[in-house]
């Protein structure tokens, strides 16, 4: 049978940087590869970000949201049928920062995908800076993400102050103990700077596994969560840095947590990858050019009018 893995976390924590390295590990194995990228939002940018492992040994694919929870579960279900076909050794799946875990369960646990595939470990990202002002709606998500992860990793601890990833520590026991679960045991916490890990860590993640929890769930579908995508905006890198700064510290904008994308400045592609703690630009071969703004009760109104006046 295929292993297949799930990568989940908040907002912005790291899991596509985390992936690469991740997937990187198995292709030295000589293992055959595929990863899925299960967005819910209209335009999955992190495909693009994960191309240069593409190849002979490792398959690149995805589900776009856009459309109601039923269609989209339909298509995560038929993605991972085709993928059932490959002759994959594992399969990593990367759903959005918003997402449901029970649906990863509720889909490997349908026929045929129950008899091609086992279930192999859940990994959760989470940010050593996370920030520590989440709604309730945020924190119950971070919380049913940790809960059924058999080992979480902090991200960016390498930039993060000693008492900084004391207090998101802290944080996730708090919001885990706001969910009144019960769960088989507690999952292993890594704090390591990724670029130090070794074939003996990644094998160690691997194996990890999942935890067997229960409780109460509190939010549907998290509907006060969105993503506004502009395509061909024009702005450039210093309007880019300037509006999101703008958009990240008005909440008259709505809750904005992440903005993403890529923009051409001359011949050269930018990555961006913006929090409100965190500021990452950086050149890529190719790009397209689009600006993604995920967060909370967004109005979009008011941030359409900040790319039209720009």
């Amino acid at each position: 049978m295929t292993k297949v893995d799930l990568i989940t976390g908040f907002l912005g924590a790291g899991k596509t940087t985390f992936i690469k390295k991740y997937a990187q590990y198995f292709l030295a194995q000589g293992q055959k590869i595929g990863i899925l990228e299960n967005d819910f939002g209209a335009v999955n940018a992190d495909v693009m970000l994960l191309g240069e492992l593409e190849g002979d040994n490792c398959l690149i694919e995805a589900v776009a949201g856009a459309c109601d929870k039923g269609c989209h579960i339909r298509r995560f279900k038929t993605k991972l049928i085709a993928m059932g076909m490959m002759g994959l050794d594992r399969v990593i799946i990367e759903p959005s920062g918003v997402f449901d875990t029970d649906e990863f369960f509720d889909v490997l646990h349908e026929e045929p995908l129950d008899r091609w595939y086992e279930i192999g470990s859940v990994i959760t990202i989470v940010d050593a800076q996370l920030d520590e002002e989440l709604s309730d709606a945020a924190d119950y998500l971070l919380a049913s993400q940790c809960v059924r992860a058999g080992v979480i990793l902090l991200s960016k601890v390498q930039c993060s102050a000693p008492q900084e990833i004391d207090s998101v520590l802290t944080h996730i026991e708090k919001a885990v103990c706001a969910l009144d679960c019960r769960r088989e045991r507690i999952p292993a916490v890594i704090q390591k700077d990724w670029s130090s890990f070794s074939d003996e860590d990644f094998a160690a993640i691997a194996e990890s596994g999942c935890i067997s929890a229960d409780y109460v769930k509190r939010y549907n579908d998290y509907e006060g969560f969105s993503t506004l995508y502009y395509m061909h905006s024009g702005i450039s890198l210093n309007q880019a840095g300037a509006l999101a700064q703008s958009l990240l510290q008005d909440e008259s904008y709505g809750r904005v947590y992440r903005i993403k994308g890529f923009l051409q400045e001359g011949n050269t592609w930018y990555e961006l990858n913006i929090t409100g703690k965190n500021t990452s630009v950086r050149e890529t071969d190719n790009g397209q050019d689009i600006i993604i703004v995920i967060g909370e009760g967004l109005q979009k109104s008011r941030i359409d009018h900040c790319f039209t006046q720009k």
